[in-house]
């Protein structure tokens, strides 16, 4: 008697109210208030990139020979080097207390230091004493965006419909290229202004200052949307499930720390840090770096670079979406594949293009760059994250994200201006970038398709509630449902148990009314 007292843990059949069902007004205000954080975080990638020899000039006018340029540099990426600290603390935090609330956090951190970087003492006051306030504010901004990429993305891809995942999220980096198109554009503004105001020497005498100030306006506005955005669906779904597995250290779908994580997901993490990192070096090449490479390298003024950058971000921008319902169709994988191909054959040629210095070239080359960048980061929000489970997702999408951007992404403007300077070959952003490519591809061929399936450890996510009774009426003969990922487990009294089995071989019994034999 005691063995049917115990508790069971039974599996049910996924049931119409188990879908979740987002309608696309609610899907379009979460997703602009989540785009804001990424357009915020990559209007700073845009002014410090563009700004970087001016700021050399600023923060390190007394440091000796080319150091200065590598100093400002390092500047940019030791925001990076801070990220997995900030992942590793953020990530597990979003996992237990929600994704809105770590992604206002974020925002409010990122906003405030960009500011702040506008009203720092320059080396002309205070030395090279300069750079340190500088570095400390770029650690600040590491931090929050350690939670800031990982967060949104986990966000929109929990928020979008299954069977079009991949072109909802693709607008969170539509948000981020256009955020650097304008931080480009505010510097490019900037510049044309004050010189024609004061001078060649205006931008190094107080002009840097501007583009960063603008962030005060603009990160109120983006703090105002986060407040906004409600959370994610899948998150709200399994804080309500009774499934056993979430506190089970032994299960991979259930909450994990960081140790738990690794634990159970390293294989995948590895997956992850390979695909960012041909998705970053390549992105950050095109972003952070070539304003540098091209005015020291190709000889082009700064204005130039910016005006010839910016409508291929603009126009790369608006392919992210159709690019998103590609992958939809077709999957994540043969996207990912066009994305490694077209970097390794485009790479070199854009780069000997490049060396023409004209601006006609100058804006052909960076388009032939941004065609396997584009095919990346379309993808990228939708493909990335549907790698972990729901209960620890966020966490796991910081450490694999953060790790690689910062050990190969954010590093990319730093390296690939050594590895010119240690070499004297131009050409070895373009030979890191197609290194890079080549690890993505074989972590592509690694990894699950999931395009038009729910997420891991989720429920199945869809537009309308026709949708959810047609799914769950087929949920037998649907390839693509996965209902032992789903948190369907219950936990029943063995009576109780018993009795609903009687009931289910007796059907007809039951609906009689016919009471079932004592157990």
């Amino acid at each position: 008697m005691s063995s049917r007292k115990k508790a069971m843990t039974k599996r049910r059949r996924l049931e119409v109210d188990d879908v979740l069902v987002v309608k696309k007004s609610k899907l379009r205000t979460a997703i602009s208030g989540t785009v804001v954080g990424n357009f915020m975080e990559w209007f700073d990638f845009g002014i410090y990139g563009y700004l970087a020899v001016t700021l050399t000039a600023v923060f390190t006018s007394d440091a000796p020979g080319g150091l200065g340029l590598l100093l400002t540099l390092f500047g940019f990426a030791i925001s990076f080097l801070v990220r997995p600290l900030g992942g590793f603390i953020l990530g597990p935090l979003g996992d237990r207390i929600g994704r809105q609330r770590v992604l206002f956090l974020t925002m409010t951190m990122m906003a405030v230091a960009t500011a702040l970087i506008g009203m720092l003492p320059t080396s002309a006051a205070i030395g090279l004493w300069a750079i340190v306030p500088l570095y400390f504010l770029k650690m600040v901004q590491g931090f929050s965006t350690g939670g800031e990429y990982a967060g949104a993305t986990t966000y929109v891809s929990e928020f979008s419909p299954d069977r079009s995942r991949g072109y909802w999220s693709s607008f969170l980096d539509v948000g981020s290229y256009v955020g650097f198109a304008a931080g480009a554009s505010t510097v490019a503004i900037t510049t044309w202004i004050v010189e024609g105001i004061s001078g060649s020497g205006a931008m190094e005498a107080y002009g840097w200052r501007i583009p960063f100030l603008v962030a005060i306006p603009l990160g109120a506005v983006a703090i105002w949307f986060r407040l906004k955005i409600p959370e994610t669906p899948a998150f709200e779904a399994e804080a309500e499930a009774d499934d056993a597995r979430l506190h089970d250290a032994d299960d991979p779908l259930g909450r994990h720390g960081i140790i738990g994580i690794f634990r159970h997901h390293w294989r995948v993490i590895l997956i992850g840090i390979a695909l960012v990192a041909a998705t970053n070096t390549a992105g950050y090449a095109l972003t952070s770096y070539m304003p540098t490479y091209l005015e020291t390298e190709v000889g082009v003024s700064n204005l130039m670079a910016a005006i010839a950058t910016v409508p291929v971000l603009i126009v790369m921008s608006a392919c992210l979406p159709l690019i998103g319902k590609l992958s939809d169709r077709i999957g994540r994988k043969p996207v990912y594949g066009i994305a490694v191909v077209s970097t390794i054959v485009l790479m070199i040629p854009a780069f000997t293009i490049m060396q023409i210095g004209q601006e006609w070239a100058v804006m052909l080359a960076l388009a032939m760059v941004a065609i396997p960048v584009a095919f990346y980061v379309a993808i990228s929000a939708s493909a990335l994250p549907a790698l972990f489970p729901t209960a620890s997702r966020f966490g796991a999408m910081a450490i694999a994200y953060n790790l690689a951007v910062s050990l190969f992404g954010g590093t990319t403007p730093l390296f690939s201006q050594a590895l010119i300077d240690l070499t004297g070959n131009t050409y070895m952003p373009a030979f890191y970038i197609m290194f890079f490519a080549a690890l993505g591809g074989v972590a592509m061929l690694s990894m699950k398709e999931t395009a038009q399936r729910p997420l891991l450890g989720s429920f199945p996510t869809v537009e309308t509630k026709a949708e959810a009774k047609e799914l769950v009426a087929e949920q037998d003969e649907n390839d693509l449902l996965d209902t032992s990922t789903m948190p369907l487990d219950i936990i029943v009294p063995a009576v109780a148990e018993m009795e609903q089995e009687r009931r289910d071989a007796d059907p007809e019994a039951d609906a009689a009314g016919k009471k079932p034999e004592p157990v």
